[in-house]
């Protein structure tokens, strides 16, 4: 992955939960918790979070998984992943330092992969998502599920213009005010705008392989839960 990318999350650790729920006004709480709902329907036994960040979806994922279900967080930040050790329970998480790029895990090892705000990180062109989601795909087993949490584009012209109003007015401003981290915020802010519409991404995970794709969209659209299933 992009080594500026990497450079922005190893100095945000500390403060990235709180900023992102006062950006949020909270709602990202919210959506995890739903997402993480979406997940353990699909069922299985070894569950993984991919570009895991302090652990929030993977700590939601443990919470509601049935006992000897093998839970796995996978970051390319060290100090993203310490943070998340620090959750009451990671104990039950077993958190592995990687890239996504190319997974030390074995074909058809999990039943189920989930990831929460950090597609728009792996996207550095269409064309690197489709093989990063390929990758997902890997190490995925027939059945298994590919849930997918992250910011989308309004449909509705109004909303995606006061949607993307707030983004320029406020997030690199109240994020680099509490993080000290411009660089990082400046970076959000210029990719949240950019991202795909829902439509386009499950587009996306269709042309990774991904059968049966459906989204739900969230808050008039502003994010979406995209669920996709290996064959």
């Amino acid at each position: 992955m992009n080594k500026g990318i990497q450079n922005i999350f190893s100095e945000v650790p500390e403060t990235y939960e709180l900023v992102n729920h006062i950006l949020t006004f909270g709602l990202d709480v919210v959506w995890r918790k739903r997402a993480a709902k979406v997940a353990a329907m699909a069922g299985g036994n070894r569950w993984i979070d991919m570009c895991s960040g302090t652990g929030e979806m993977v700590s939601n994922l443990s919470n509601i998984a049935t006992n000897g279900t093998q839970i796995f967080a996978t970051d390319f930040s060290l100090p993203m992943l310490n943070k998340a050790r620090l959750k009451p329970n990671a104990k039950h998480i077993k958190f592995v330092l990687s890239d996504i790029i190319k997974l030390p895990f074995q074909d058809d090892t999990f039943n189920l992969i989930s990831i929460s705000f950090a597609t728009r990180n792996i996207n550095l062109n269409r064309d690197i998502l489709i093989q990063n989601f390929k990758e997902f795909y890997r190490v995925l087993q027939p059945g298994g599920y590919l849930i997918n949490l992250e910011t989308s584009q309004p449909p509705y012209l109004l909303i995606r213009r006061l949607f993307h109003l707030y983004i320029r007015l406020f997030i690199k401003q109240i994020g680099r005010t509490i993080s000290g981290s411009g660089a990082g915020y400046e970076y959000l802010s210029r990719t949240i705008p950019l991202f795909y519409y829902a439509e386009e991404l499950a587009d996306i995970m269709h042309q990774a392989g991904f059968k049966c794709v459906s989204f739900q969209k969230l808050f008039f659209g502003v994010a979406a839960i995209h669920k996709g299933i290996k064959q």
